[in-house]
């Protein structure tokens, strides 16, 4: 293949015309591309470019763009039942419900319809349980770092830098540890403390994880001052860490447990999971008028049933491990760090600062026409650093190539 040379100005524009983007509020800065359709690992843009994605949604695309099994759950649900509202059950809410519960230890779930709203549902969750049960405490311990989503309460929550003024003020109730650090969690418990909420592994930090002796010290913790463990697994959730949960590595299980991108494989459901005697809510407390709908729901099922189904997880954990070694490879050669993360959820340190932009750039814009080289997305989720999160069925050959790809841009 031979290196695409990257569309001028004028190509952009001629490219915009046919999809006028001004519409759309600026709240992010896009590159130029407008991409039209994928297939497993692979999307395409209006252009007939081709690029292999590393970012599928940001750890979204679980199985990756437009797959057949999601696709025809849609199709078949979309003929049979939609939505037939929150005030009543259906038989795809029941049956995914019992499916979660069973897979992972807790007892009941509530559907939400991303993985923010189901930290914000956690959050009044705790908030409630400590009203029942603790004499009104509302205080729930998060850390530096940590992302729980663009809610006002969620980015409370959060200790990405910058969240504490964008929307001043912020929800009060969320002091700050540091990961890993268990004397400053103990610090911060007092009479007002309900919860403690994590992350099992930070993502928007750069794939920091917390150790499996952290997580245990936690557990104990909480256990001692009778505070509810509450873990954001919206990203490591749902076979993303080659196990079908996160906090599996550490043998500790929580009292809520939140999920979100990819329990769906692309289609917006979320889900707050909790030990019965957590499950405090009065009727008309929680709720949401799309929760659980039916036709999100059965997409959900066909996910499931994908990564329960026999040898999946083992695939996962191969290309986990030969994604790893590639990385970690490139990492030797250019005086970085060892990669960091687990399963397919990892991130390689960059030597300078505001490299990781920079490589992503011209990675991306490797992509040729039809026929031509290939692109590859990554996530330049810090200055220095880039986050790979491929969907879980990637091949080992699309792995090969990733690492061929990212080995001689850096290179260059």
């Amino acid at each position: 293949m031979t290196l695409a040379t990257p569309l001028s100005p004028a190509a952009h524009s001629a490219a915009f015309e046919r999809f006028p983007v001004a519409s759309l509020m600026n709240v992010t800065q896009r590159p130029p591309a407008v991409f039209t359709h994928g297939r497993g690992c692979w999307l395409w843009d209006s252009e007939g470019r081709a690029y292999l994605d590393l970012v599928q949604g940001w750890a979204v695309n679980t199985l990756g763009h437009a797959p057949p099994a999601i696709a025809t759950a849609l199709a078949e649900q979309a003929g049979r039942l939609v939505q037939a509202g929150p005030g009543f059950y259906n038989d795809r809410a029941v049956e995914l419900a019992q499916r979660l519960t069973a897979l992972s230890g807790l007892d009941r779930c509530f559907f939400t319809n991303s993985g923010a709203e189901a930290n914000e549902g956690a959050i009044k969750l705790a908030r409630k349980f400590g009203q029942v049960h603790r004499g009104g405490a509302f205080e729930i311990i998060t850390f530096e770092h940590a992302f729980h989503g663009r809610t006002l309460a969620t980015m409370s929550a959060s200790g990405k830098p910058g969240f504490d003024t964008l929307f001043a003020p912020q929800v009060a109730g969320f002091p700050k540890a540091r990961l890993n650090d268990i004397d400053s969690v103990r610090a911060l418990v007092g009479a007002n403390t309900v919860a403690v909420m994590l992350e099992t592994i930070q993502g928007e930090a750069g794939i920091i994880e917390a150790s499996a002796t952290f997580m245990q010290a936690l557990r104990a913790l909480c256990d001692t001052h009778g505070l509810l463990l509450m873990l954001d697994e919206v990203q490591t959730g749902i076979a993303r860490t080659g196990e079908l949960w996160g906090f599996e590595a550490s043998g500790v299980r929580p009292d809520v447990m939140t999920l979100g991108k990819g329990l769906g494989g692309g289609v917006p459901i979320g889900a707050v999971l909790a030990r019965d005697a957590v499950c405090c809510f009065a009727h008309g407390d929680q709720g949401g008028t799309y929760n659980g709908n039916a036709l999100v729901c059965a997409a959900a099922s066909a996910v499931l049933d994908a990564v329960s189904a026999p040898g999946f997880l083992a695939n996962v954990r191969s290309r986990s491990a030969q994604l790893r070694n590639g990385l970690d490879a490139i990492a030797k050669r250019i005086g970085s760090t060892p990669v960091r993360g687990r399963g397919l959820l990892l991130a390689l340190e960059l030597p300078r600062v505001d490299q990781a932009l920079r490589v992503a750039d011209t990675l991306r814009e490797r992509a040729g026409g039809p026929g031509s080289q290939p692109g590859l997305l990554v996530n330049p989720v810090r200055p220095q650093c880039l986050r790979f999160v491929p969907a879980l069925n990637i091949t080992a050959d699309e792995v090969e190539l990733a690492l061929s790809l990212l080995d001689s841009s850096i290179a260059r």
